[in-house]
């Protein structure tokens, strides 16, 4: 798959809904008010009065009635996206992941540890978890990242646990880099494709055997449980999430 960018990719699909719903108002559009559909995120908050453009970002305008009625929508249909961070973890597997799914407009995210408040990664800049594992609201879609800091989290059994009860109750499980050794550790890859970071790759493998590891896979799905390799490739697994 090619790399592609997260805000292209999420706004050309949000703009695309929101024309259809332009579309189909009829004569809702005689309100005579049209919005920018990145209203208020980066474009100014502004009222246009004829259809056109945005004077910010130059995307067509859409009918405030179809503005609403999609942010409705919206709301309807939100996935909460909850990132599993420990003490080590790596900011890109974080951050990469994180930058493309914010311009889902259905997908709220949510940083989870064992215990909420700071958390420092393994570059040492600390991220907030809003939750902890005894108050994480439901998920819809987890992830787990990874780098050194997956060593000591492969004895933690209530990181374990907790993967083990989430996946369950998600829709989809991913992982970046050695967060898929913690999946295994789980038995949560067991009997699926996976695949790791190449650096970690024996570290993953080593916790089970049960699991089809493919090396040169940049990212392998798997239905339910998508695994990438590290860093970069992070981006490019949250990217094909956001097409499925």
């Amino acid at each position: 798959m090619k790399p592609l960018s997260g805000f292209v990719c999420a706004v050309a699909v949000f703009t695309t809904l929101l024309a259809a719903d332009t579309a189909a108002q009829g004569n809702l559009a005689d309100e005579g008010i049209y919005w920018c559909p990145m209203r208020g995120n980066p474009c100014k908050i502004e009222d246009y009065h004829a259809p056109g453009s945005c004077n910010d970002c130059k995307m067509p305008l859409v009918t405030k009635a179809a503005y609403v009625e999609r942010f409705a929508q919206i709301e309807q249909n939100a996935k909460n996206v909850g990132v599993v961070l420990y003490e080590g973890f790596e900011l890109l597997d974080v951050f990469g992941p994180l930058e493309m799914w914010a311009y889902v407009p259905e997908f709220k995210l949510i940083m989870i540890a064992e215990q909420a408040g700071p958390v420092k990664s393994g570059q040492g800049v600390s991220v907030i978890a809003d939750y902890g594992f005894a108050d994480a609201p439901e998920l819809d879609i987890l992830m787990v990242p990874g780098r050194a800091g997956t060593f000591p989290e492969l004895k933690n059994q209530t990181m374990l646990e907790f993967l083990r009860t989430r996946h369950e109750q998600a829709d989809i499980t991913t992982s970046v880099c050695s967060g898929s050794a913690l999946l295994a550790k789980a038995g949560i890859l067991d009997g699926r494709k996976a695949t790791s970071n190449k650096q970690f790759f024996s570290l993953a493998t080593e916790q089970s055997e049960n699991v089809e590891w493919i090396w040169e896979a940049r990212w392998v799905d798997d239905g339910d449980v998508i695994t990438s390799s590290g860093v970069s490739a992070g981006i490019d697994m949250a990217l094909h999430l956001i097409s499925r």
